[in-house]
């Protein structure tokens, strides 16, 4: 699986280079009682540790804080992290981050706590208006003005990659849609990458999750390719999305292939620990790749959905709430986006469907999206996932509204490898109504 250099032929008055951003990270069982000695390496005296209620009285959280105290490290605990955050709960948690009085930030939890944890630390860091950092056209999309305070990100999921991403996704209430920060700065210090944190998940938080992390990997080899990317600025000004580039390309095959080996055995069986580690490193390879390269399609078409789903409940999420997991969310939109974007570059298509086990053999160009499709919804089938939108409750009647939810979405549409207008949006939404 070469990387295509050859796809990224320079244009004239294009980018010759990309940047890559990543955090320093570990891998491995245990290194969760790592923190400690990596917040006094840091020069740490006293972290906010954040985290969410179903975790803050877990082995995960008492690890960490063990850890911590070992080296000295004073820790206060912000526990009020709201799975699938706001507006509101990130504003919450940036008052808390003002008034806590220290030097560092230490998450434990899966990506809404780190992105909780990365908004807070830059809000507290350089006060401002909320829409200040976030993306435009919907915010005012203003670059950070600086370092924010280290932070050490320690996830308890395998998919989500926000420990080596420097984004930080929420739900904007003003337009029911989602949306986020993105900057360089926001790139945790430190990642510790535990896979014996697995253990536990729930098979439908690995499947999410783990969708999530497919997802990631298909959108970085299929974004649009970095010298034709919309942003032209180079140098320190280089996008953080920066469109498919040859690193990402490497790490997001290799994620890919562990995803179509290991998701479908890590949903099934909670005890398969090879599994579930190799679905843990999968996220971070994913994360790093789509850091890099960024989402397209698939993700801003389910910002949207996470929008309108009302009423819709999943086993292994807080109780009492109403959400769609957001790799759930990203999933139900794979097939019908891979059906359309396949044209654009259908060799990269096969060779996502390669790496996700599928059969290519003898498929055409022609056949790259129905490939790639079908194998995404054998793997969705396999892992128990909601046949398409209807089952969600969404139809014809919601089509309107959720391509105004997803149109905001600039930053990851333009991403995509092909022109996107609101009649498309709404032909994707339409054919991700049912795949079975």
């Amino acid at each position: 699986m070469g990387c295509c250099h050859a796809d990224f032929a320079a244009l004239e008055g294009s980018d010759r280079g990309f940047t890559i951003g990543m955090p320093t990270f570990s891998f491995g069982p245990g290194v969760l009682a790592e923190a400690g000695d990596n917040a006094a390496e840091l020069g740490l005296t006293r972290v906010a540790l954040f985290t969410d209620r179903s975790l803050a009285a877990g082995e995960h959280v008492a690890k960490v804080k063990a850890s911590l105290a070992a080296a000295k490290v004073d820790a206060v605990v912000y526990d009020q992290v709201e799975i699938e955050p706001n507006d509101r709960s990130l504003q919450e948690a940036a008052r808390f981050a003002r008034d806590a009085n220290v030097d560092g930030y230490v998450s434990v939890g899966g990506g809404s706590v780190m992105d909780t944890c990365k908004s807070a630390n830059l809000y507290a860091t350089y006060p401002a208006a909320f829409m200040t950092y976030v993306n435009a056209p919907i915010g005012a999309g203003a670059r950070v003005p600086g370092p924010v305070k280290p932070h050490i990100a320690c996830p308890t999921t395998s998919g989500t990659g926000s420990e080596t991403t420097g984004i930080a996704i929420f739900t904007l209430s003003s337009i029911n849609a989602k949306t986020g920060i993105i900057s360089r700065r926001l790139i945790p210090t430190v990642a510790l990458v535990d896979p014996d944190v697995t253990r536990s998940l729930p098979a439908n938080v690995v499947a999410a999750t783990g969708f999530d992390c497919m997802s990631h990997a298909l959108e970085s080899i299929t974004a649009r390719l970095y010298p034709r990317r919309l942003n032209k600025a180079q140098g320190i000004l280089r996008p953080v999305s920066q469109g498919a580039n040859p690193f990402s390309d490497a790490l997001a095959v290799q994620a890919l292939d562990s995803v179509g080996k290991y998701l479908v055995r890590a949903v099934r069986d909670a005890s398969d620990a090879e599994a579930r580690s190799e679905m843990m490193y999968a996220a971070m390879l994913a994360g790093i790749a789509f850091n890099a390269a960024g989402c397209h399609l698939p993700h801003g078409l389910s910002y949207a959905v996470s929008g309108l789903v009302r009423d819709w409940h999943v086993a292994g999420y807080p109780e009492g709430k109403s959400l769609i997991p957001h790799g759930m969310a990203v999933v139900l939109n794979n097939p019908s986006v891979w059906r359309h974007t396949a044209p654009a570059h259908p060799e990269r298509h096969l060779r996502c469907a390669c790496a996700l086990g599928a059969d290519t053999r003898g498929a055409t160009d022609a056949d790259a999206g129905e490939v790639l499709a079908g194998r995404v919804i054998e793997l969705m089938r396999a892992a128990g996932m909601p046949n398409g939108l209807t089952a969600l409750g969404l139809g014809e009647d919601q089509l309107d509204a959720l391509a105004t939810g997803a149109e905001p979405q600039y930053r990851v549409i333009k991403n995509a490898p092909v022109d996107i207008g609101r009649d498309e949006i709404k032909a994707l939404f339409r054919a991700a109504l049912r795949y079975w």
